[in-house]
């Protein structure tokens, strides 16, 4: 079985691949914030790419889970917990113009600067929040 190492490189290989394929099929920006955030009402006329994005990642969830489920782990927390933890999620990333993704994977990529100052922010607000919590231990 490969290290842990190479399964975080194949995953960030195929995450950038997949961002910059979407970006010259389509000119689009692969961050998950607008991709799902374009399904909810009032929905983007351009939805099969956005529906075909969200389920491929669902399917590899579900794929890896099942081929190797030690891999992927079981949550630590409670449903409620992560429902109230995913939908502050996606109030921060409203707020923030993006997600982690968007900013990270693509904005980086294109040079932009507010993807540059948010990353920033997302990079010092985990490292600080690991630390006072004691999850980097």
């Amino acid at each position: 079985m490969p290290s842990s190492w190479l399964f975080a490189l194949l995953g960030g290989a195929l995450i950038g691949a997949a961002g910059a394929l979407l970006f010259v099929t389509h000119g689009r920006i692969a961050g998950i914030s607008g991709v799902l955030g374009s399904l909810l009402p009032p929905a983007a006329r351009d939805r099969d790419w956005r529906l075909a994005f969200i389920g491929g990642l669902l399917a590899a969830g579900l794929v890896g889970g099942l081929l190797s489920p030690s891999l992927v782990g079981a949550s630590v927390h409670s449903l409620p917990l992560v429902i109230v933890a995913g939908v502050l999620v996606g109030y921060g990333t409203r707020l923030g113009s993006g997600c982690t993704s968007g900013h990270g994977v693509c904005g980086l990529s294109r040079l932009s600067i507010r993807s540059l100052v948010a990353v920033a922010v997302f990079m010092t607000t985990g490292a600080l929040t690991a630390s006072i919590t004691g999850a980097a231990s």
